[in-house]
């Protein structure tokens, strides 16, 4: 069982061959298939907390959402990365199971970097040259006292895609303006 997704790492010959396919390739309508995630089977899902400034502000202030833990765990720099769980990864078609309904439970969009190749303290020049492509993500939580991981971490809580585009199409990720609405919220 391999322990990092073989599509995205073999990407390149995954886009190229699918590219030779498109002209002759039936097309089937978006209604009629369940969209999975574009990353079957990742070797991690890593976080990174407060990446909103108006949420870090909303946190601080409020003992329902710092889990009676406010300061400098509000700050990205000193709260640093956290892992979710792998089992928590869903697209889109799947759907989300809330499992503390009796808690409040929040979401956000978010613009996922998917990692195409082994990297383990790669300097900054060369971090670009490991991503393999973006996709939209739905990070879900919710809120208690308990380990951000463990709140972050039920089945369901990462829903990833539809799509995942290579990185060579997105050349400002920075750039992109991300909205979520619920709803029509």
């Amino acid at each position: 069982f391999p322990t990092h997704d073989l599509l995205v790492a073999h990407l390149d010959g995954v886009v190229s061959r699918a590219r030779a396919l498109m002209p002759q390739a039936r097309t089937i309508s978006i209604e009629a298939v369940t969209l999975l995630s574009p990353v079957a089977n990742p070797g991690k899902i890593v976080a990174a907390p407060v990446n909103y400034e108006k949420h870090r502000v909303e946190a601080t202030t409020n003992p329902e959402l710092h889990g009676n833990n406010p300061g400098s765990a509000f700050n990205i720099h000193t709260a640093g990365l956290f892992l979710k769980a792998s089992s928590s990864l869903v697209g889109p078609g799947e759907g989300v199971v809330i499992r503390r309904p009796e808690r409040r439970t929040d979401h956000e969009v978010e613009l996922v970097i998917v990692i195409g190749k082994r990297a383990d303290r790669v300097s900054r020049q060369d971090a670009m040259a490991h991503v393999a492509g973006y996709a939209i993500g739905l990070d879900i939580s919710f809120r208690g006292s308990e380990d951000r991981s463990f709140r972050k971490s039920p089945d369901t809580y990462s829903v990833l895609g539809p799509w995942l585009v290579t990185a060579d199409e997105i050349p400002n990720p920075g750039g992109l303006d991300l909205q979520v609405s619920v709803n029509g919220d």
